[in-house]
């Protein structure tokens, strides 16, 4: 049995289409195929631009569950795809700027001095080696203090949504703008809370990424109700995903039960490569295009795409 990529489709789905499980054609193989066409060949496969600009904080308390990971694999997935993606790294730790190849040595031009209000978001934004479609606010070890300097400042909570302006994304030209917490609830994850309208969180299919849930959803609803009335959680991202256990179908099962359709139906699997690709400072999609996890990342991505697409317009972050 064969079959061929068109050099004339456009539609992502149409190779599925064909190879269906409902014809005689489908086989494991042909559906795996069908995924690796769409890893190889993203320019055929583009996915679609959302209805309005989506401003996604990407957080969860609890460390290793994922959320950088998750960030920059989204948005490299996204860019890759044809969509103009913003990725604001928010730990001091500046992983995110590694696995994107972005330089965030001390005095490389940051978000440090962007929360400050010493420079300009362009003009601390890089382009990432993963596309050029991809810019990265970069992280460099002076982040670790401005929570410090933030205290004593009018409106500190505020800082990174006066410089999120609709003025300065379009200056940009993005659609998706991702912003990587640090792994916890100090004043940069609320800063990131207060600048979005959506929150994505990964949760690990473990039970310990569970206990730390009810937290982080109890600090959303403050930020909510005092700070940034259009924040919703709007995508839960099932990571570190192990077939093998019971526990993680347990973990999954919960999930989607308490969340719905907010839970993504792609989960990424537990992968080593994924693990390996920011010691080369890459995304999991440059690294090993063929992985599992990377073509996990690319249909979580096209989930959130596909959604993003017919989203109706959010209120305004001021909450008018």
């Amino acid at each position: 049995m064969t079959f061929k990529v068109s050099q004339h489709e456009s539609s992502p789905n149409e190779l599925a289409r064909r190879v269906s499980r409902e014809t005689p054609e489908w086989t494991p193989i042909a559906e795996e195929a069908a995924r690796a066409a769409r890893v190889l060949h993203p320019d055929r496969y583009g996915m679609p631009r959302p209805s309005h600009r989506r401003v996604l904080t990407v957080a969860n308390q609890k460390g290793g569950v994922g959320k950088t990971t998750s960030t920059v694999n989204l948005a490299a997935a996204l860019a890759m795809h044809g969509v103009r993606v913003l990725v604001i790294d928010l730990d001091p730790q500046g992983n995110a700027s590694t696995a994107l190849g972005v330089e965030h040595r001390v005095g490389t031009p940051s978000i440090y001095e962007v929360l400050l209000a010493e420079m300009r978001l362009a003009e601390a934004a890089a382009v990432s080696t993963a596309s050029p479609n991809l810019l990265c606010v970069p992280a460099t070890i002076d982040l670790a203090g401005v929570e410090i300097e933030l205290v004593s400042m009018v409106a500190r909570e505020n800082r990174l949504r006066q410089a999120l302006t609709d003025r300065a994304l379009a200056e940009l030209n993005v659609d998706y703008v991702f912003v990587d917490c640090p792994p916890s609830l100090g004043l940069l994850t609320v800063n990131a809370l207060v600048a979005a309208n959506e929150v994505l969180i990964p949760i690990q299919c473990e039970y310990y990424a569970l206990e730390g849930l009810g937290q982080l959803l109890s600090n959303i609803d403050l930020v909510r109700a005092h700070l940034n009335t259009s924040l919703h959680v709007s995508t839960i991202l099932l990571t570190m995903y192990d077939g093998r256990t019971k526990l993680a179908d347990q973990v999954t099962t919960e999930v989607r039960g308490h969340f719905g359709n907010t839970a993504l139906r792609t989960v990424i699997p537990r992968s080593v490569k994924v693990s390996e690709a920011p010691g080369f400072s890459q995304t999991v999609l440059a690294y090993d295009p063929g992985s599992r996890g990377a073509m996990s990342y690319i249909d979580a991505a096209r989930e959130i795409a596909e959604r993003g697409a017919v989203m109706d317009l959010p209120p305004r972050r001021d909450g008018r």
